[in-house]
């Protein structure tokens, strides 16, 4: 269904027009109606309808003033249709010169108004079938110029070509974020357009059918890409069936470093994959500076503590020592952001788990602070870094607080702590002083399984990762996750997936041979 604003000042004018047409049948949906032309904007902004039927005559902005406006501000404005009660050919002229799809003057005739519609709604999918496939034939061709210079080449012929393409007003800032999954680079690209601004960024398919991006980062707000990568690791992350992992290369200035970026983000996918982890990693030049983006690391997760209060630092002790361990160097900047915004991932994260909104806390931090891509020293990111901490562990503690009430809540923390041990919902019972029966209610009310169903699930996961990571017997994963009777849990790993664990064992390690590397991320 194509989507259809309405507009007119008068209510009655609008009432007929939604019920006296059958939207439906000619392939529409009214997706939304405005009283005056300010109101309407707004909504094509926020709604995006192919078409808009407006009238002329409203107060604040008149209908030709709105597609004036819309024509100008939107990268893709709608197909409007003029309705107006004024036989004025100074009215008609002006809509011609906005090229409007239709003048029409009221009272409208239904044959003329369905004739209208069916043309509308051809035209409409035509241009989208049109832009869907000059976006394809771009997409391909940028992808085939950056493998180009992905193998090597460098003519000044494929510089300038791919400049002209990409629309990158040399010598550009650029970045590459580089994912170590199979996946569609349409998707990926239609993903990033729709976070990014227009022609800041390209996706693209190596020859090993990775994809990745490639990035215009002085074009973006600083700590955009940051940011991005963020984003792009947890929405993959929750539709994967394994761990991704996301690389992001240092900064190179002109087309000729797409190259030697890609390869800063290759060498990092290595490392981890090499390494047995995944997550969101970043670039840090030469190799012998793993162990300062270890110490990093351990700095903030001993700040994470702190705002947990699991740690025995305080939140002013802790953020001193992770500004000091970058030493004042200027160089070391960026790194230091991408640590922070770490710390905001696991902090939002953190606050889900506990029932709250992330969002709210990070929107009042920024709109007092600032973002983090606006800091340029170590005194105005120590300072963020400290309200950030500060603000966390208060809301944190609102929400423990809200929280210890609920003794379900800990009921399942504890399982999930806690599953690889015997654990018997009975025994949960008493050490939580609740009635045994009344407990599993509760449980599968904020579960959606059973007691027993949750733990075996919670074992069973555990033990796939164990049959992939590792080269432990069976024997010796089942006691791991839980099981101390061998049979009985590859009845139940059987039950949960089909499969044997030796046979599922075998299909993982079939999927990582053939997988670029030989590895396989879980």
């Amino acid at each position: 269904m194509l989507n259809v604003l309405l507009v007119d000042d008068e209510p009655w004018v609008l009432e007929g027009l939604r019920t006296m047409i059958a939207w439906e049948k000619y392939g529409f949906h009214v997706c939304g109606e405005a009283l005056s032309g300010s109101e309407a904007f707004r909504m094509i902004e926020n709604q995006r309808p192919e078409l808009v039927i407006t009238d002329i005559n409203m107060p604040n902005l008149n209908g030709l003033e709105l597609i004036e406006q819309c024509n100008r501000l939107l990268p893709k404005p709608p197909k409007f249709v003029v309705l107006s009660g004024y036989d004025d050919f100074t009215y008609a002229r002006s809509a011609m010169r906005q090229k409007v799809a239709e003048y029409l003057l009221k009272p409208v005739d239904d044959d003329d108004m369905n004739t209208l519609l069916t043309r509308l709604n051809a035209s409409i999918q035509e241009d989208r079938d049109l832009e869907q496939k000059r976006m394809k034939q771009q997409l391909f061709v940028i992808n085939h110029m950056i493998n180009r210079f992905i193998q090597g080449e460098s003519g000044e012929r494929l510089r300038q070509e791919a400049a002209q393409a990409m629309k990158l007003q040399e010598p550009s800032e650029l970045q590459c974020i580089l994912l170590d999954v199979l996946s569609s680079s349409a998707d990926l690209d239609e993903w990033a357009r729709a976070y990014f601004p227009p022609d800041t960024v390209h996706s693209f398919q190596d020859s090993s059918g990775r994809t990745g991006l490639l990035i215009h980062s002085k074009s973006c707000l600083d700590g955009r890409v940051g940011e991005a990568a963020i984003e792009l690791h947890k929405q993959l992350s929750a539709h994967a069936e394994h761990p991704i992992t996301v690389a992001v290369s240092g900064k190179g200035r002109g087309i000729i470093t797409i190259r030697e970026l890609y390869r800063q983000a290759d060498e990092v996918l290595r490392a981890k994959r090499s390494q047995g982890r995944c997550g969101l990693f970043y670039f840090c030049g030469e190799r012998q500076r793993q162990s300062t983006h270890e110490a990093h690391k351990e700095k903030l997760d001993q700040l994470f503590n702190a705002i947990t209060g699991e740690g025995l630092m305080s939140i002013e002790e802790c953020v001193k020592e992770f500004i000091a361990s970058f030493a004042g160097r200027v160089s070391e900047i960026e790194a230091a952001k991408s640590h922070v915004v770490n710390l905001e991932w696991m902090l939002c994260e953190r606050i889900s788990e506990l029932g709250g909104d992330p969002d709210r806390l990070m929107s009042e931090l920024q709109l007092e602070h600032g973002g983090l891509g606006e800091l340029a020293d170590y005194c105005l990111i120590g300072r963020y870094v400290q309200q950030l901490c500060m603000q966390g562990a208060s809301k944190l503690s609102e929400l423990k607080r809200e929280n210890e009430s609920n003794t379900i809540f800990h009921v399942i923390q504890y399982v999930d702590r806690e599953f690889r041990s015997k654990l018997q919902l009975q025994e949960l019972a008493r050490q939580f002083h609740m009635n045994a029966t009344y407990l599993g209610q509760l449980f599968k009310k904020n579960t959606g399984q059973s007691f027993n169903a949750y733990l075996n699930g919670k074992r069973i996961e555990e033990a796939k990762k164990l049959l992939k990571r590792t080269q432990m017997k069976i024997s010796e994963v089942a006691l791991q996750v839980g099981y101390p009777n061998t049979d009985y849990f590859i009845n139940k790993f059987k039950l949960s997936t089909g499969m044997l664990p030796s046979a599922y064992r075998q299909e993982a390690e079939i999927k990582a041979a053939a997988e670029p590397g030989g590895v396989i991320d879980a």
